[in-house]
């Protein structure tokens, strides 16, 4: 618990020196355990300094589905534990991006896409358990730590020249 807490803390550190938004690290519901980027703006940012990819959750507040996953997600030990290697972002209503390339298959929330240390979208990880029309839709906390432990291993070992 210590450790959490003294890791948790040394990462809040390195997101306020980066000068994440002054209401940074919003929730929005899917768990205070987390490290939350303050916007879409400065997750990119502390993600290209960091050489970390980028979880980005796109939800709306009266979302049905969006409101059963929040606290699935928020109390899965799983990806807490995962979320350290990740710049994490949740965008809620109006916070969703207007550029196409954030709805590579549709408009449905919520979506979960990865983003590269390099910023570009990975169109590779996606729910594989899921629809093929709307791969980027998982229910379930265990197809979202699956798929981060996939991005996980797909950048560990690659360098990256900022």
């Amino acid at each position: 618990m210590a450790a959490r807490n003294l890791t948790k803390a040394c990462i809040a550190l390195i997101f306020n020196k980066v000068h994440c938004s002054s209401n940074g690290g919003r929730d929005n519901g899917f768990g205070n355990n987390y490290v939350w980027a303050g916007s879409l703006e400065s997750g990119m940012q502390i993600a290209v300094n960091h050489k970390k990819p980028v979880m980005v959750i796109i939800h709306k507040s009266w979302c049905s589905a969006c409101k059963n996953l929040k606290p699935k997600f928020a109390n899965s030990s799983e990806i807490q534990s995962l979320s350290q290697h990740f710049v994490m972002v949740n965008l809620l209503d109006e916070e969703e991006p207007k550029n196409n390339k954030f709805a590579p298959d549709g408009t449905y929330i919520p979506r979960i896409l990865f983003i590269s240390p390099k910023g570009a979208i990975d169109h590779d990880i996606y729910n594989e358990e899921g629809s093929s029309q709307h791969k980027y839709f998982y229910s379930r906390p265990e197809q979202i730590a699956k798929a981060m432990r996939k991005v996980i291993d797909k950048y560990k070992n690659e360098q990256f020249d900022v």
